[in-house]
């Protein structure tokens, strides 16, 4: 996670020497603000290639670790209503049941 913290650190660090340049330019300090957001995004997308790539790596191998830890998850509620809008009885897993046949004549 070192990448991650080094990729921040350095879009931090040119946002706020981008503020500062620009508010002593004289755009005040929300247009310097907006407008050094606004820059530094498009250099950092430019300039920090490398090191997004490497913290975009770091991040989905702890995401990938996270996820083996855990295991697989099973929302139940969620089951329930979609075997209820797929015309199942709820909990009936994989049988299906037609909405026609669940009424009375």
């Amino acid at each position: 996670m070192r990448s991650v913290l080094v990729y921040s650190v350095l879009r931090l660090a040119l946002f706020g020497l981008l503020w500062w340049l620009l508010h002593l330019a004289g755009l005040g300090l929300g247009l310097a603000g907006i407008a050094a957001a606004v820059v530094a995004m498009l250099v950092s997308i430019l300039a920090l290639g490398r090191q997004r790539e490497a913290a975009a790596r770091a991040w989905q191998a702890a995401d990938e670790r996270r996820r083996e830890r855990r295991g697989e998850v099973r929302d139940e509620d969620a089951d329930a209503e979609d075997d209820l809008l797929d015309g199942r009885t709820p909990g009936a897993g994989s049988q299906s049941a037609s909405p026609s046949s669940n009424r009375s004549a």
